[in-house]
């Protein structure tokens, strides 16, 4: 029997996700912050974002997350044929996902994170960079801005891998995490934002049924 005061009830957003493609095959979806993709353990948590797209499409399914802090582009199949084809590309790392994040001080101009993730067992649902018992994550970024009186970059993240909390945690492992990050960052740094910024802003993908391959983007709320 599961102890429900081990999992945490986290409030669902009222804001509407955003439909931003749609055909026979799949939907493609702007995912608000504070929102979980799938139902959580806690039977407070069933509200969530294919609970809801399956209101309007039945047959939605998932094929990747983001996190319940984390906005922006889902990918959801709407039959199994599709399911099993964007699976299979999302386990060969062909699928292209790009996010934006605010972090605090100036980042370098560009980089390429190679640090094993692995869970943290003393603080969990905590993750932690562990040689010993992580599992390869890699991460290129890029800095697309700085704003010197607030001393904030904006960064332009590509995981190609796809580890739980990896931009978080490789983020705060250079001593730039991400501003309203309450897991990984300062309380300082916590209260520069009133949400996380972290934002799915681009997805790139073979189609399906038809194979060409489609991209989509959506600039972030911050």
């Amino acid at each position: 029997m599961t102890d429900l005061t081990d999992l945490a009830v986290l409030p669902a957003t009222t804001e509407r996700w955003q439909l931003l493609y749609q055909d026979e095959d799949l939907v493609i979806v702007n995912k608000p912050t504070r929102l979980l993709t799938v139902p959580g353990r806690h039977p407070a948590n069933r509200d969530c974002l294919v609970s809801r797209v399956q209101c309007e499409f039945p047959t939605a399914q998932v094929v990747h997350r983001l996190d319940y802090d984390t906005s922006g582009i889902v990918l959801l199949p709407l039959h199994k044929k599709a399911l099993s084809e964007l699976s299979k590309q999302f386990q060969a790392r062909t699928i292209t996902k790009q996010y934006q994040a605010l972090v605090a001080g100036e980042i370098s101009v560009a980089g390429h994170i190679d640090l094993p993730i692995a869970p943290d067992a003393a603080r969990r649902p905590l993750y932690k960079i562990c040689a010993e018992q992580g599992k390869a994550s890699i991460t290129d970024y890029q800095r697309l801005s700085f704003m010197p009186e607030h001393q904030i970059s904006r960064v332009l993240l590509e995981p190609l891998t796809g580890r739980s909390h990896q931009l978080r945690l490789h983020l705060a492992s250079l001593g730039h995490p991400i501003l309203g990050d309450e897991f990984y960052a300062s309380p300082a740094v916590q209260q520069l934002a009133d949400r996380l910024c972290l934002h799915s802003c681009f997805i790139g993908f073979h189609h399906p049924t038809s194979g060409q391959w489609l991209e989509f983007s959506q600039p972030p709320a911050f």
